[in-house]
């Protein structure tokens, strides 16, 4: 049986560089041992950190822990390359879009790193390189790493992605939180419309410069969920009237509920609903209780789920169509 491998200096911490370690007085065999994995080159992550992020991760049993689970993955993917990344480089498209803001993308199959112009893009395994025009990107941080800001993160993903996406990705960005109070908190938005139309204002970005005003113009604050989006976005198209967002009703002066979609002219609600709502006994007890609260103040609610917004049998449009008509609307 071989010995077990020497202790590392505790400085280094789970993930490290190379030199880091060797100025630390680690031994270049130390480095091969088979407690140590290479997630890039000059870089060295221990089992234990390995292990310990998946006991973490087990423990996690709230809503969209799979989705926490793979984002800690690629930040920490992020803090292993940050160590051997080109100087001025910076962490763009999908990468930025999930470790900064976890926006509504697909995650990335590798890293997404740029460099501005002329500098050479970065080429390793696990990245995938790209180079900006300077006046073409704004640069943030977040945890330490150096990012593309929000704004520019949305424009930089044009290229990729198609108009329904952007504007999904555009309403995640300028949504205004609540807390768990219901009170909006403006100043924890992440972007504004305002902040999208500057990043726009700063030059054409080919071959989807078009696309990228054409999704600016739909973009609406209040919408919280792709399916709200994608729900908004089909109604606009088939002719609905405008609903406010994300509004609060009042009866007699008691805040009854705060609904995604509102036809006050029409006294409609219409409750985009995820899978929390289902899952957790909290929420599902809080609907119960709105929804009868709105039915004696005269209101009336058209619950969907993904299967009435998505898919070939989809008719989500066709409900609240139904609804409102029912309430006076002209369609």
């Amino acid at each position: 049986m071989s010995p077990s491998p020497r202790p590392l200096p505790p400085e280094l911490g789970g993930q490290f560089s190379v030199r880091r370690a060797s100025d630390a007085g680690a031994t270049r065999r130390r480095m091969r041992a088979r407690d140590l994995t290479r997630p890039f080159r000059g870089v060295r992550r221990s089992v234990r950190f390995i292990e310990e992020r998946g006991a973490a991760a087990e423990r996690d049993n709230k809503p969209y822990a799979e989705f926490r689970r793979k984002r800690q993955e690629l930040i920490d993917d992020a803090h292993a390359y940050a160590m051997v990344m080109p100087p001025g480089a910076f962490f763009c498209g999908a990468t930025a879009a999930v470790i900064g803001d976890s926006l509504p993308v697909k995650f990335p199959d590798a890293l997404d790193v740029a460099v501005v112009a002329p500098q050479r893009a970065p080429r390793a395994k696990g990245v995938r390189g790209r180079k900006v025009a300077e006046h073409l990107v704004t640069i943030g941080q977040f945890e330490g790493l150096r990012l593309t800001s929000p704004a520019s993160t949305w424009a930089m993903l044009g290229r990729d992605h198609d108009l329904r996406d952007l504007v999904a990705i555009g309403d995640a960005l300028v949504q205004i939180p609540r807390d768990n109070f219901g009170l909006q908190h403006p100043e924890f938005a992440r972007a504004t419309i305002a902040d999208l139309a500057t990043e726009l204002a700063r030059g054409p970005r080919p071959p989807s410069t078009k696309k990228l005003h054409e999704a600016l113009g739909l973009i609406r604050v209040g919408s919280s969920s792709v399916l709200e989006t994608e729900f908004r976005l089909d109604a606009a198209a088939a002719g609905l009237p405008d609903p406010e967002l994300d509004m609060e009703i009042h009866y007699d002066g008691t805040r009854l509920g705060i609904s995604e979609f509102v036809y006050p002219r029409y006294r409609v609600v219409v409750e985009v609903e995820g899978d929390h709502h289902r899952t957790s006994r909290g929420q599902w007890n809080r609907d119960i209780e709105k929804y009868q609260a709105y039915v004696e103040a005269g209101w009336e609610t058209i619950r969907l789920t993904s299967s009435h917004i998505r898919g070939r049998e989809a008719d989500a449009v066709q409900r609240v169509a139904a609804a409102l008509k029912r309430h006076g609307w002209v369609g």
